[in-house]
């Protein structure tokens, strides 16, 4: 079902360099969560586990190699040189069912190797319960959907870039999917995040950092600045690449509070993954102005659930006012138009982390803009509102 090493998002590669450069002896376990609760049986885990085992298999290529040390040279190439004798191991991923049948998946490693799990784990989990579940696509039905979609995206010049690949139907329809974006919308299709179909294609990979980088950060460093360091820390591997810059991890206020005017105009753009997008963009325009930055230099990057319709809303609203782009991910690649059909509601996050292992371990949460987001441990969740001035 995972198709190559490289068959994953930019930014599982981009933050394991930066966890590689900076903070080799760093520890972390990333976690699964099944937002929808749904019950899977034992069947389901046996094969669930085999095909985890088959993670064992992947290798980067001599051709995957020469492409990535051209293509993304913003990462270090000593990083590259390391993935070619990098392996997943299946042994380090515990998976279970709890007495409910609730799927629970948990992998701990060094965080350069362990974030490399996550999106894997996700498509591999997706595709298999559409398989169980005997859910079959029509690929015709299933383009004349996306067909309707890219109308919208021509017609109102809607820049966009493909991000379906940790809740896709299937990696078959997903190769089907990028290959129609490439022909049908080549003007406004920035790219894809998953780098295998991006070389496969011959498109851009786009992506730069998740949530786990600035939650690792709150981890080691604490919840008041984990922000400003995580994007200093950035700032010190990239140099001013890769500058789209994630801002929900703990509000969207919170991160806006703590952007220093350096960063601010060092940074391309911002990326909301949560919220309601005219508030939360209409609040990095103001932030923005209190620099004397003039926002229509920036890019708001919107990414959460969205559709073309409600883009094409947003977009209109933000017009002249700011660029905007977005990041389109399971309405693109987990729509196969059967009729009630709904994807699967899953995320992986990281759930502990540790500078090295003479540290102790530090319990990381996120505090989304979207109550259904938040995740982690009550008792640090207070404790971060308190220290956020949240409350």
């Amino acid at each position: 079902m995972i198709l190559s090493i490289l068959d994953t998002d930019l930014y599982k590669f981009s933050t394991s360099n930066a966890y590689f450069q900076l903070y080799p002896l760093a520890e972390g376990t990333f976690k699964f969560n099944d937002r929808a609760k749904e019950v899977y049986d034992e069947a389901f885990l046996s094969e669930l586990k085999q095909e985890l085992a088959n993670l064992e298999k992947l290798r980067l290529t001599d051709e995957e190699f020469s492409y990535v040390t051209r293509k993304v040279r913003y990462i270090s190439h000593n990083y590259w040189e390391w993935l070619r004798g990098f392996r997943f191991e299946a042994g380090k991923i515990d998976a279970s069912l709890d007495a409910e049948g609730h799927l629970q998946i948990e992998v701990t490693d060094f965080l350069y190797k362990v974030t490399l799990y996550e999106v894997p784990i996700l498509a591999i989990v997706a595709e298999l319960r559409n398989k169980v579940r005997g859910n079959k696509v029509d690929k015709a039905k299933a383009l004349a959907i996306l067909d309707a979609k890219l109308e919208i995206a021509n017609e109102n010049a809607l820049l966009f870039s493909e991000f379906g690949t940790r809740r896709r139907f299937s990696s078959e329809l997903h190769d089907v999917i990028v290959a129609e974006l490439k022909e049908k919308c080549p003007e406004y299709c920035a790219g894809t995040s998953n780098v295998y179909f991006a070389m496969k294609y011959d498109m851009t990979p786009i992506g730069t950092f998740p949530h786990e980088w600035v939650m690792f950060h709150s981890g080691v460093f604490g919840y008041k600045r984990a922000n400003y360091l995580s994007l200093e820390d950035w700032i010190k591997v990239y140099d001013g690449a890769l500058g789209t810059a994630l801002i929900d991890t703990f509000s969207t206020k919170s991160f806006l509070r703590t952007l220093t005017m350096k960063q601010a105009k060092l940074l391309d753009g911002f990326r909301q993954d949560s919220g309601d997008e005219k508030v939360v963009g209409d609040a990095i325009i103001a932030r923005l102005k209190e620099f004397g930055i003039d926002p229509s230099t920036k890019v708001i990057v919107f990414s959460n659930a969205l559709n073309f319709p409600k883009y094409k809303e947003v977009a209109e609203y933000f017009r002249g006012k700011v660029k905007v782009s977005a990041g389109i991910g399971t309405n693109i690649t987990c729509d196969p138009g059967i009729p009630g059909y709904k994807a699967a509601n899953i995320v992986m996050k990281l759930s502990r982390c540790r500078m090295s292992a003479k540290d102790p371990w530090e319990k990381v949460i996120k505090i989304s803009d979207d109550l259904g987001k938040h995740m982690g441990d009550d008792r640090e969740f207070d404790i971060a509102t308190y220290e956020l001035h949240l409350d």
